[in-house]
């Protein structure tokens, strides 16, 4: 199992403002690896920064042997390859479920309309949501526009799949339902880069834990090692208030 994502030495400076400080991180091929911290730690910097829509100060980025942050690679080759779901779900308002996932494997990619929309009803049943192909966001539930974003982002066949924050403007009911999604996709071996405080989905799903604080990484480990014996101090004061 090789590494899929490597990031070596990011820093990020928003002006005087360091949202990265030389982060370092490695996700292997088929691992969930799930991202917690305050706010403004620098988690969704470090998200946004591995499919280019942050721009780093300084420091690497490689998705397999794409070395993304190498201004001379091909940006929207590594879009194709990470998917990105965000914490509001972005869908097209003025598309149905199906135009929204069949849009970018027709635009980018120039799949034939048939092909597209075959493959957006197949991944429509895959988020559980094959009776609602028709049906516009303001026709479906946070939930359920989340599965479609889900789909939308799986649309593109990619090799890494970033969740920003998925389940924080949900509802408590619809939460589950996004969850058993992303389950899925970690049972059937998706790579994915999560920043969440669901812990559930954590012990379920995580294969590592990274806690970051003030834009750098504090400390790593299995979801057991660091929910139940967490080294840093700066880790237990934060545990203590989402566990």
């Amino acid at each position: 199992m090789g590494i899929r994502i490597r990031i070596k030495n990011a820093y990020k400076n928003f002006g005087t403002v360091e949202a990265l400080k030389n982060v370092d991180l490695e996700v292997m091929a088929g691992q969930v690896v799930l991202i917690i911290g305050p706010s403004g730690s620098g988690k969704s910097t470090l998200l946004r920064s591995v499919n280019r829509l942050e721009n780093l100060s300084s420091g690497d980025i490689w998705i397999d042997e794409d070395h993304v942050t190498d201004y001379k690679s091909d940006i929207r080759k590594v879009r194709e390859e990470v998917g990105m779901v965000f914490q509001n779900f972005n869908l097209f308002p003025h598309l149905s479920a199906l135009q929204n996932i069949a849009l970018a494997p027709k635009k980018v990619k120039g799949t034939p309309k048939e092909e597209a929309e075959e493959a957006a009803r197949k991944l429509l049943a895959r988020v559980g949501l094959s009776d609602k192909e028709n049906s516009y966001p303001d026709q479906l539930s946070g939930g359920q526009q989340q599965r479609v974003a889900i789909a939308r982002a799986l649309a593109m066949n990619p090799k890494v799949m970033l969740f920003d924050e998925p389940t924080s403007a949900l509802d408590p009911e619809m939460i589950k339902e996004v969850l058993d999604v992303m389950l899925d996709l970690a049972k059937d071996g998706m790579t994915m880069l999560v920043v969440s405080h669901e812990m559930g989905f954590a012990r379920a799903a995580a294969d590592s834990v990274v806690f970051m604080d003030e834009g750098e990484v504090i400390e790593q480990g299995s979801p057991a090692a660091l929910f139940e014996s967490p080294k840093e101090e700066r880790t237990r004061r934060f545990l203590q208030h989402i566990l």
